[in-house]
């Protein structure tokens, strides 16, 4: 039975109860060691009946009905549960490195590179628990655990099994983390969940909150305006960043990015999140890319390298042995010092019918000057192979390649048949050429920065900041 001393842990058959880790509403948490040989480590999760009304009861009993049914390396793990005549106890998984706002403290801002590695923890999470229609609806840094550099999901005391034709109108969650439609009692789904998710985000990458206010009042003014959000002055993050965060803070949930958006943009890029399945992938890639390498086809041969160290950043990431993480950077870095040598390649190669490309566009140019929507297009084609031959700005290149690209297709559409069309044919085919060598060229250097993040203390500096979590 459990003890009733308000200084003393509860006893419980199977574990010795320790340190109190922390308290919540109704909750007090302890650090735990399994009796016997095992000496596992859990958390022990306390609840005192007596503390417990309608609503808590509701909340308990959701929690222990979904984490019952969830399997996931992203969520916390209730290994049991038990009951005596005072107390309900959740026995969980052991999560030695704290919270996640906590992390964010220690280092008051994230790189980038790092939160977008949190974040494909967080989306993996939730592409799991929306394929079975649970909606968490309390995401913040404090219910979100870190085991080593790991993230998991926990506490799901306001989870709900979320069905089209549910219309919530309780105030649930942290308001500072909620959606405005939550705060504001209006109708809500899962989607608030993805409001959290951009808060979580624009935290760890500038500090504080979107809504961060001194009182309740004042965040709730912030809340209720209906001014779009927007990054701090001066924030540098990159395109791909800055495009998930204002569509995830969208105040209309039916403007918000969808789940299935969310899941599948560049950003998240669920494909290249690391995983056992990493090393699989780029091992099957790179066999294919030395093949086209002996064959010499090396535009093919890069392609296939580029796709294989997509895949090989992630496996290093994933592994935990020293040793053989060592080992895939050697690999990695033969893979990029080839990668490197090819693309020298390719582009001696493209030279020549580059050069005959730009005679070809003179041509055009002079057969379009009844075309000013054509004139201009062609205009910002030279503009992007300028910028990408001084190699100032190759983001900057890319997004102008992209722009006249699109205008470019759309005057193609409405070409009549004749020798101009077949000229701006072959201007689209080689500004794609350029366009995809210039993508492979910022893949190289991204993968050979994500190289040298692995090498920054992460998990070091997660034990920095270790403390005893828990889940309250």
């Amino acid at each position: 039975m459990a003890s009733t001393s308000s200084f003393a842990p509860p006893k419980l058959a199977d574990f010795i109860l320790t340190e109190r880790l922390g308290s919540g509403t109704y909750a007090t948490v302890y650090k735990a060691y399994r009796k016997g040989n095992s000496r596992e480590v859990v958390a022990v999760k306390v609840v005192a009946k007596k503390t417990l009304n309608r609503s808590s009861t509701e909340n308990l009993l959701t929690e222990i009905e979904i984490l019952k049914t969830v399997r996931h390396p992203h969520i916390v793990q209730l290994k049991d549960f038990q009951w005596d005549a005072e107390n309900i106890y959740l026995i969980l998984e052991w999560c030695s490195g704290g919270d996640l706002s906590r992390f964010i403290r220690s280092r008051r801002i994230l790189p980038e590179r790092v939160a977008r590695r949190f974040l494909q923890q967080i989306a993996c999470a939730l592409q799991f628990l929306h394929e079975r229609n649970i909606s968490h609806l309390d995401l913040k840094p404090q219910n979100i655990l870190l085991s080593g550099s790991v993230l998991k999901l926990a506490d799901f005391g306001f989870a709900q099994h979320m069905s089209p034709w549910d219309e919530q109108s309780v105030l649930r969650g942290s308001p500072l983390y909620m959606a405005p439609e939550m705060v504001c009692r209006r109708q809500y789904d899962s989607r608030v969940d993805l409001w959290s998710v951009g808060v979580i985000l624009y935290e760890a990458l500038f500090g504080r909150a979107p809504f961060a206010s001194k009182s309740y009042a004042e965040l709730e003014e912030k809340i209720r305006s209906n001014q779009p959000i927007e990054l701090p002055p001066g924030a540098r993050v990159s395109k791909d960043c800055r495009d998930l965060l204002l569509r995830l803070l969208e105040r209309n949930p039916d403007a918000r990015i969808t789940f299935a958006e969310f899941f599948t943009h560049p950003f998240v890029d669920l494909e290249h999140m690391p995983s056992a399945e990493s090393i699989v992938k780029a091992k099957e890639l790179v066999l294919q890319a030395v093949q086209k390498d002996q064959e010499g086809e090396r535009s093919a041969a890069l392609f296939l390298y580029c796709s294989a160290l997509e895949h090989f950043v992630p496996a290093i990431h994933y592994e935990t042995d020293r040793q053989r993480k060592d080992a895939l950077r050697q690999k990695v870095s033969q893979y990029v010092s080839r990668a490197e040598e090819l693309k020298a390649l390719v582009a001696s190669d493209n030279r020549l019918s580059f050069e005959k490309a730009r005679t070809s566009r003179d041509v055009l140019r002079g057969m379009s000057h009844d075309q000013p929507r054509l004139l201009a297009a062609l205009e910002k084609s030279s503009t992007a192979i300028a910028k990408e031959e001084s190699g100032s700005d190759d983001h900057e290149a890319l997004d102008v390649y992209q722009q006249c690209l699109g205008e470019l297709l759309l005057v193609l559409a409405a070409e009549p048949q004749g020798r101009r069309r077949e000229l701006l044919h072959g201007e689209i085919k080689t500004l794609m050429s350029r366009a995809e060598y210039l993508k492979k060229h910022i893949k190289m250097q991204e993968t050979q920065r994500d190289v040298s993040l692995d090498r920054e203390p992460l998990a070091d500096s997660v034990r920095s900041c270790e403390f005893p979590c828990c889940v309250v």
